[in-house]
């Protein structure tokens, strides 16, 4: 059974909705079960019909996103650092300008040269994964305290082939093997750490609009940075000489994070901005390396 309508009538609909042209192309792919990758495929076919089936999961796909429901949580993935990760509601829509901290992380991390790497926070894994891809002589593990984060990581690892090492944990406590099957621990110390956690206030003004995503994986307590705090004072008992910390934070955390880490006895603090040109990510190195050195130990 087919509808009156044909794709392009769809399409119409939906931007006068509200949503915007990519959007609601992506999500009519998504409910006629084709690939995100089809645009051209949409494009020729434009005069063709609807089906009813299709028509209403796309009816119900659009008023979820008009709600503020993530695009990826809709279509089930999202590209981060040239990767395409499985997402859900389980864990946090991964940002474009994450993707700052993992280019600040590669410039540390030489290639073909070994190195013990932990993402803190790890979420889908995007950032663990990302880092496995480009550094394969890398060790990376990844912690999380959500089990089902971990799933939705785990399954993003056996999907791309990449040997990150899961690790249920609280930061850095308590830390055990997420995989069964997985035999390495993890080394007393690392080369690099780095972490993307929880940096909003309880009453950051921006929550309403995030009211889809985990709260745990954006809220640290009343001023934002109670997650940075616990991770900065553990940095120093599990970096290795010349080691490295990056982390990413608000837009107008970065003053704070340097005296974090200057309090507990890091470097000189270094800083990269993201796409929008706001200071979003604060690193140091643990004694024993300039901010132009590599973290590989």
């Amino acid at each position: 059974m087919t509808t009156s309508r044909t794709l392009d009538d769809a399409l119409r609909a939906a931007q006068a909705q509200g949503l915007p042209r990519l959007e609601a192309q992506w999500l009519l792919l998504h409910a006629l079960g084709r690939g995100l990758d089809e645009r051209a495929w949409l494009l020729a076919h434009g005069e063709a019909a609807l089906p009813a089936e299709a028509a209403a999961r796309y009816a119900t796909l659009c008023a979820q996103r008009r709600d503020g429901v993530p695009l990826a949580y809709l279509v089930g993935e999202r590209g981060f650092h040239g990767l395409t990760l499985r997402v859900d509601a389980r864990v946090l829509d991964p940002r474009p300008d994450t993707e700052t901290l993992v280019d600040w992380a590669l410039e540390l991390l030489p290639q073909g040269q070994a190195a013990d790497v932990l993402d803190l926070g790890t979420g889908s894994g995007a950032i663990a994964l990302a880092l496995q891809a480009r550094r394969p002589a890398a060790r990376v593990w990844a912690v999380d305290a959500s089990p089902a984060a971990l799933e939705v990581a785990a399954v993003n690892g056996r999907r791309l082939g990449l040997p990150v090492r899961w690790l249920h944990g609280d930061w850095w406590r308590g830390w055990r093997a997420w995989d069964k099957v997985q035999s390495e621990p993890p080394p007393a110390r690392f080369d690099l750490v780095v972490s993307n956690p929880p940096y909003l206030a309880a009453d950051d003004p921006h929550l309403p609009a995030l009211r889809h995503e985990p709260r745990q994986a954006l809220v640290a307590g009343a001023d934002g940075l109670q997650a940075l705090r616990a991770i900065v004072a553990g940095a120093p008992a599990r970096l290795r000489a010349g080691g490295w910390l990056l982390l990413e934070h608000g837009w107008n955390q970065a003053d704070a994070v340097a005296t974090l880490l200057r309090a507990h006895g890091f470097g000189a603090p270094a800083h990269r901005r993201d796409l929008g040109g706001h200071v979003r990510c604060t690193g140091a190195p643990w004694p024993g390396a300039s901010t132009k050195g590599t973290a590989a130990g």
